[in-house]
């Protein structure tokens, strides 16, 4: 927690050269003095190297960044620490709301975001943007990372309308699952993994070395002369890479079209292909140097859809289709201002972040003429994009990555401690996690409440899932259930949940196994966990010299709870605001053991302590009383949740700016009682989704409000 005050105001001293900074009101500047700098200041007593008497006292003010960090930590009452407090709850609320307005007047209308660097598309958005170029009936290439496939075509989301049986499959099913309609002889590059503060899709870890360029290039022609590129497959192919002819085929009087005639086809081909994978309209001079390549090889005997064939190559090769930049009019200067994205540049953050992939041709055909600079026209877009199948890439992108799912790979509950786990050659592990991210698909698709992620009356899953759960489950003690020998394609049913202990993303098995050792649950890894995904606000990493917690006890802790086995973490000092923080959060889930179930007592027959208090304010007894308290704080968990969608959208880790436009998001949100799809809309409309942050004129005065305070989910 202390680090992280400390890394804010590294950033601020780094970017001093910046401008402008916040006055803070002479009350709130009383209010820090009484109560912070005596740890943050006072004789020479820095903690965490936060210094917060310069902080009160600085004659031009406060640095936007650590405001906005102040704001965070006493917002979700982690400052002053519990022992040393002292305020009561208006009092608190008071200084966040006068802090917050201190931010907002100064960040004002001029609020510059940290820059989206330039950055290539993952290899999920090459494979998307691959199909929609031409027009595929079949996948590029293999994706591991898509956790669940549609076997039955239950995604429908114009019907507004979940299936109440779907035909789904995961991916630790092994080989079985990756078996489907592909380009042959196609490679894909390596996966790129979670950025630590968020998504597989953030610029500052999309890098392009010469080996990855090179091996686009030879990614590039794998696909165009694949086998399974034939008319059969390509849906452009009779656009495109037939030759043009004259004639009436019906009458077997074709001709080969004279050379100008061939010439100014091949641009009219060449013109539209590339506006459509560069996102932009062509200039003559890119559009002269593609059609001079394809006629020099036409002109010397050259098949015509061979030729086209290479000309595909190279464009999808181009690192004007493999890389997401947006121009800048005004470039030069060494400070950042702010400026609206253009339409066109609209269309393909749109596009990229509900369909992962090139804006289709109404999307570009408004941006053509500057329709999407009309905030009705985007609404009506998002509620298109929204209906359209394609918004599948979402679904298989963003819930897995926000609920870090990708953890449960490489869950292996011990064996013969829990040999119920395993079956055949397979685990349980592989109908766990498509319980959460077929809740999230319903969600989406009935535009559900998000709060529903954490307390919803329903849930699917499969015979084997519900048998796994045991006295959670919906089938009562000793009925015999069906457990089926399918492992290829599984049958997932909606039922409604009888127990609010479990169902919702939290309470699921997925989540309760990947955050488990072998052995033993991880009280501090599942409160990890909650403070990261559900309130968007990871602590930070343990000391270096902290060990971890044995799996088994050591000798003379046989008889000892694991609260009580971990206590000794709380004792030194730069734990214990940490374990303040997120040990409630994972005791709360203790009573489910490392594959999910439901147990009251440890093996050593102690009872199970979960009780605790949710942000030093809700207390609770029971799992349930747990979730009733976040959904209290269902505003909370709203923000939270947007934060992870807006970092998702921009494709950048957050910063203190971002902060005001997440509280705009959120209020607008809650007039709809918090509807996932008002969230997304709102995320479109927001300023951060709307401009862009460029080098601009020296003189230009701007607040101090570019690198990002610590907003996302960290991987642990």
């Amino acid at each position: 927690m202390m680090l992280k005050l400390s890394i804010v105001l590294l950033f601020a001293t780094c970017l001093m050269f910046c401008g402008q900074v916040v006055a803070l009101d002479s009350s709130v500047s009383s209010i820090i003095r009484d109560h912070c700098v005596h740890c943050h200041g006072a004789d020479d007593e820095t903690e965490g190297d936060v210094d917060l008497l310069e902080f009160v006292e600085a004659d031009g003010g406060v640095d936007l960044e650590l405001l906005a960090a102040v704001i965070r930590v006493v917002d979700a009452r982690e400052m002053p620490p519990e022992d040393q407090s002292g305020w009561d709850d208006v009092s608190r609320d008071a200084l966040v709301v006068d802090l917050k307005k201190s931010l907002s007047q100064q960040l004002g209308e001029s609020a510059v975001y940290r820059p989206t660097s330039i950055r290539r598309m993952n290899r999920f958005q090459y494979n998307n943007s691959v199909i929609d170029l031409f027009d595929l009936n079949c996948i590029v290439f293999t994706l591991p990372e898509r956790m669940m496939r549609d076997h039955d075509g239950y995604f429908q989301p114009a019907t507004e309308k979940m299936a109440d049986t779907v035909m789904v499959g995961s991916r630790p099913l092994g080989k079985s699952q990756l078996i489907e309609p592909r380009l042959a002889g196609v490679a894909a590059f390596p996966q790129d993994l979670r950025a630590e503060h968020g998504f597989d899709n953030q610029a500052d870890h999309l890098s392009l070395s010469p080996l990855l360029m090179e091996s686009f290039l030879r990614l590039s022609q794998s696909i165009t002369h694949s086998p399974d590129f034939t008319p059969e497959n390509v849906g452009i192919w009779e656009s495109f890479f037939t030759a043009p002819k004259q004639g009436n085929p019906a009458e077997q009087k074709e001709t080969v079209e004279p050379r100008e005639t061939v010439e100014q086809k091949v641009r009219e081909r060449l013109r539209e292909f590339l506006s459509r994978a560069f996102r932009r309209p062509v200039d003559d001079k890119t559009l002269d140097r593609y059609s001079d390549f394809a006629m020099k090889k036409i002109d010397s005997g050259e098949d015509f859809a061979e030729v086209m064939k290479s000309v595909a190559s190279a464009v999808i090769s181009s690192p004007r289709f493999l890389y997401l930049h947006e121009r800048t009019e005004n470039p030069g200067g060494d400070r950042l201002i702010a400026q609206p994205v253009s339409d066109l540049e609209l269309a393909s953050r749109l596009s990229f972040f509900l369909w992962g992939s090139l804006p289709d041709q109404e999307l570009r055909e408004l941006a053509t003429r500057k329709k999407l600079s009309s905030p009705a026209i985007v609404q009506q877009q998002v509620e298109r994009m929204l209906k359209d199948r394609k918004l599948k890439r979402f679904c298989d992108t963003f819930p897995s990555q926000w609920l870090q799912l990708d953890r449960i790979l490489s869950s292996v509950p011990d064996m013969q401690k829990f040999p119920q786990f395993y079956f055949s050659k397979y685990r349980n592990s592989m109908h766990m996690m498509l319980e959460p991210l077929l809740l999230f698909e319903t969600v989406l698709i009935e535009n559900r409440p998000v709060h529903e992620l954490i307390d919803p009356s329903f849930s699917y899953r499969s015979s084997l899932l519900e048998k796994a759960y045991g006295e959670l489950g919906n089938f009562a003690k000793g009925e015999n259930v069906k457990q089926g020998n399918s492992v290829r394609k599984l049958t997932f049913n909606r039922m409604p949940l009888k127990d609010r202990r479990t169902g919702g993303v939290i309470t699921n098995a997925a989540v309760m196994t990947m955050t488990s050792g072998p052995l033993r649950t991880q009280p501090i890894t599942r409160g990890a966990w909650v403070a990261s995904v559900i309130f968007n606000d990871p602590p930070d990493p343990p000391p270096a010299d902290v060990p971890a917690l044995d799996e088994k006890p050591s000798a003379g802790e046989e008889e000892m709870t694991l609260r009580e086995r971990l206590a000794k973490h709380r004792e030194r000092k730069d734990c214990k605001g940490c374990h303040e923080q997120i040990d409630p959060l994972g005791f709360a889930l203790e009573n489910f053991d490392p594959i999910g179930q439901w147990r009251s007592e440890y093996e050593n027959a102690r009872q199970i302590d979960m009780q605790g208090t949710l942000l030093r304010q809700y207390e609770f007894n029971d799992v349930v009383g747990f979730k009733d308290a976040i959904l209290k704080e269902r505003h909370r968990f709203a923000r939270a949740f947007a934060g992870h969608l807006l970092s998702f959208a921009v494709a950048r880790e957050l910063g203190a700016a971002d902060q005001l436009a997440l509280d705009q998001i959120t209020e607008a949100a809650a007039q709809d009682d918090y509807r996932i799809k008002t969230l997304l809309t709102e995320v479109v409309l927001s300023k951060p989704f709307q401009t862009k942050s460029i080098r601009g004129a020296a003189n230009q005065q701007l607040p101090k409000n570019v690198l990002g305070l610590k907003q996302g989910s960290d991987r642990r």
